[in-house]
């Protein structure tokens, strides 16, 4: 008789062994997402003798949706003009791919985008009063790296280098080299 309830109790005590294992999760996410903005400081072109001697200044916006730990998708506009007197600017819409490490609170990473980009141009000398400014769209192809680094929780920080081709640009295409500073909302 002791020996079936001792054999009873070990039987009704086994589940509770696996009560004290491992919990499963109960959801994972499919990614990380974040969306920010920033300033951007560009040289239109060091190679064209026409806009090497300027700087335009700008705005960048951007979004980033990391799926893997090292791999993601990144979208990007650029505003960036010159003298506001000739409404001379480059306006950019990028998308494309990014490999990024994380190292503690800092992110490192690399990105290829591909796009669109419209130049407009200064009105020509001796043009009417209230003419339309000449703008013109090219394909653009860009590379960039950068750096993410947390300064909250919900919030990144950025520092990013982008070098943009536009091979269609008149007479030799155009080369801008951006570099822009900005913030980020980072959603959990």
């Amino acid at each position: 008789m002791l020996k079936t309830i001792f054999f009873a109790l070990c039987f009704l005590a086994l589940p509770a062994t696996a009560a004290w294992g491992q919990a499963l999760p109960t959801a994972s996410r499919a990614g990380d997402l974040q969306l920010g903005g920033g300033f951007t400081v560009a040289n239109p072109d060091y190679l064209n003798p026409d806009y090497s001697s300027s700087h335009f200044k700008g705005i960048a916006l951007y979004g980033d949706f990391d799926f893997k730990e090292h791999y993601g998708i990144e979208a990007d506009f650029h505003h960036i003009s010159g003298d506001p007197a000739d409404q001379l600017y480059e306006r950019t819409y990028e998308i494309g791919g990014r490999y990024l490490r994380h190292y503690g609170i800092f992110a490192p990473y690399i990105k290829g985008m591909v796009g669109r980009g419209v130049f407009n141009f200064p009105l020509p000398a001796g043009a009417p009063s209230g003419s339309q400014h000449p703008n013109l769209a090219y394909n653009i192809y860009a590379i960039g790296l950068g750096v993410d680094y947390r300064i909250l929780s919900y919030l990144n920080g950025r520092v990013e280098y982008e070098y943009q081709s536009w091979p269609g640009f008149p007479p030799t295409g155009l080369q801008p080299n951006l570099i822009t500073v900005g913030v980020a909302y980072h959603f959990k």
